[in-house]
């Protein structure tokens, strides 16, 4: 049998990060607020997410305005989606076998 290249990974184990990355996915980039009222989570435990995410090189963030005030605009990167990817494919792996 082949080995698969899927990995979990242990930065999208929670599971607000893993619905953050999953949820970016769908546009190019997303307003701080917005992303925070879909998660349900406050200002402090979104920062605190996006800067981990961050660090690791899977989301980016830029400050602009909108609607003449400042905000934080996220997006996914590339690297992002591929990590996305192989651990949606490890969960894929591992709940194949469930009935």
């Amino acid at each position: 049998m082949a080995r698969s290249s899927a990995r979990l990974d242990p930065q999208l184990q929670a599971p607000a990060r893993l619905k953050l990355m999953t949820m970016m996915t769908a546009v190019s980039e997303i307003e701080f607020a917005t992303l925070r009222d879909a998660l349900e989570v406050t200002d402090s435990v979104l920062s605190k997410h996006v800067s981990l995410l961050a660090s690791e090189g899977y989301v980016k963030s830029r400050k602009g305005t909108h609607a003449g005030r400042r905000t934080t605009w996220i997006s996914i990167t590339a690297a992002g989606r591929r990590v996305l990817s192989s651990h949606v494919a490890a969960l894929r792996q591992i709940i194949d076998g469930v009935d």
